[in-house]
């Protein structure tokens, strides 16, 4: 029996492109709940536990979890962690697109204007948190990615670094600063239009779409459990950009 070389690291590797870069932001955007894996400060073995998820105006995901679980107590000691994200769906659950994050946890302090946009953005995509969101013991960290491996599907696996996941250019700070005004108005004013992007650029079949996060790159939009990513046909640049492209999209959806 002839012994085979084992096959170079960077042969199983796609080489990234935008597609693998979109798939890799859907999957933030739209994730609810992910795996959190920290290490163990007692045992230093790895530890793994499900968390809520949202995520951060440039990107970055956000968790709050509570400070007596095992798993804020490891990242408090160790900011070292790592982050799945990917819903399996049905059938082979490994046949479906999912993303492990390598992060650095930073605890959001209450009482800041930071803190203050992630519960806002937070409880947008989890209102269900308002229940203990502002009990004592519970904290809201954001998680910095640093690397991330995206597997797309069988023989779908790239290697993605920071600048490929986090959204950045000057519109990012702006469109946070007024956004929950824009979704509210979009929300209370304009729902035909939201069912018609969610139609028109995410195929979904139903109306009853809501936006729950808007950004430099595009919208999440949300009905009871389910969330899509509507992408912008570019990023945005400025914050006034924002109502110009939420009415060319709308514009596009409605023609035949």
């Amino acid at each position: 029996m002839v012994n085979q070389p084992l096959p170079d690291k960077k042969d199983v590797l796609r080489p990234t492109d935008e597609e693998a870069i979109r798939l890799a932001k859907t999957l933030m955007r739209t994730a609810r709940h992910g795996a959190l894996a920290v290490i163990d400060p007692e045992g230093g073995g790895p530890l793994a536990s499900r968390v809520g998820v949202a995520t951060d105006a440039d990107g970055a995901p956000m968790i709050l979890v509570s400070m007596l679980s095992a798993h804020t107590r490891a990242i408090l000691a160790d900011p070292r962690c790592s982050l799945l994200l990917g819903d399996p769906g049905r059938g082979d659950p490994l046949a479906h697109p999912r993303i492990t994050l390598v992060c650095r946890a930073t605890k959001i302090e209450p009482g800041t204007p930071v803190h203050a946009r992630a519960a806002r953005r937070y409880l947008n995509r989890n209102p269900k948190a308002k229940l203990y969101i502002g009990l004592g013991d519970f904290h809201l960290f954001r998680l910095e990615p640093e690397l991330a491996s995206l597997n797309g599907g069988f023989g779908k696996a790239y290697a993605l670094t920071r600048a490929d996941l986090m959204t950045g250019g000057p519109a990012v700070e702006a469109i946070a600063a007024s956004e929950q005004s824009a979704i509210d108005h979009m929300n209370k004013d304009h729902r035909d239009a939201i069912d018609r992007y969610a139609r028109h650029f995410a195929n979904a079949a139903n109306d009853g779409w809501s936006i729950t996060g808007l950004d430099a790159e595009g919208m999440d939009i949300a009905m009871g459990d389910e969330i899509r990513r509507v992408f912008f046909p570019q990023r945005l640049d400025s914050a006034p950009a924002l109502r110009q492209v939420l009415v060319d999209m709308a514009r596009i959806a409605r023609a035949p």
